[in-house]
């Protein structure tokens, strides 16, 4: 079942955080375009549009109907329905987008699947998500309780979500990081490098075979 109640409740919240937080979004962002390839792409758990509006990707799947309605005015075709069972038909798209939502999702194997499902042959699956065994990870999963939105949440580690996506029969193809040290202390957007482990933001990019 999907968890949309806390962003039913407290979209502007969740909003907020990236207004309070604008050079970790604009770092993560720079680190998804760094992986993300052309042509035409769908984002999974699109939320309020944020990432998808930066990106320049015109279609999103979303469970909540408030975030998909903030999404849709930001111009992005909102399709309702949960990373698992996706409403699209095989090969619809170059690329799927995932971003902070892997760890919301009732089975990570099944949606990865999915995507895989709607992807073209060669195309990418594109997985942005807090690392647990970074210390940003280490942090989230300490104070979850008291985060409105991550108390139910389940984080994985890098390797975790490699494992998953080869035995979903995939290629991971590319491992990046970024977002280091303190949130609050991060005053300008930072780099993207290789592999993972220091930094708190991965973006893992597997082929579709």
């Amino acid at each position: 079942m999907p968890r949309t109640q806390p962003f039913d409740l407290h979209r502007d919240q969740y909003e907020d955080w990236f207004v309070r937080h604008p050079f970790v979004f604009s770092s993560e962002l720079a680190a998804l375009r760094e992986v993300l390839p052309d042509g035409k792409g769908v984002e999974i758990g699109v939320g309020t549009g944020l990432f998808a509006e930066k990106l320049g990707i015109a279609d999103g799947v979303e469970p909540s109907p408030a975030m998909a309605q903030l999404a849709h005015a930001r111009g992005i075709h909102v399709c309702r329905g949960i990373a698992e069972e996706l409403p699209y038909h095989d090969k619809s798209f170059d690329f799927a987008l995932m971003v902070t939502t892997i760890c919301f999702v009732d089975s990570p194997r099944i949606a990865i699947l999915e995507m895989a499902r709607v992807v073209k042959k060669d195309g990418l699956i594109v997985l942005g998500f807090v690392d647990r065994d970074s210390s940003l990870g280490k942090q989230y999963e300490e104070f979850k309780e008291k985060n409105v939105f991550y108390k139910d949440a389940i984080f994985y580690s890098a390797q975790d979500v490699i494992t998953i996506l080869e035995s979903a029969g995939l290629s991971v193809t590319t491992v990046r990081q970024t977002v280091f040290g303190k949130l609050d202390d991060i005053l300008s957007v930072q780099p993207c490098t290789e592999g993972f482990s220091s930094g708190g933001f991965v973006v893992i990019a597997a082929k579709v075979s």
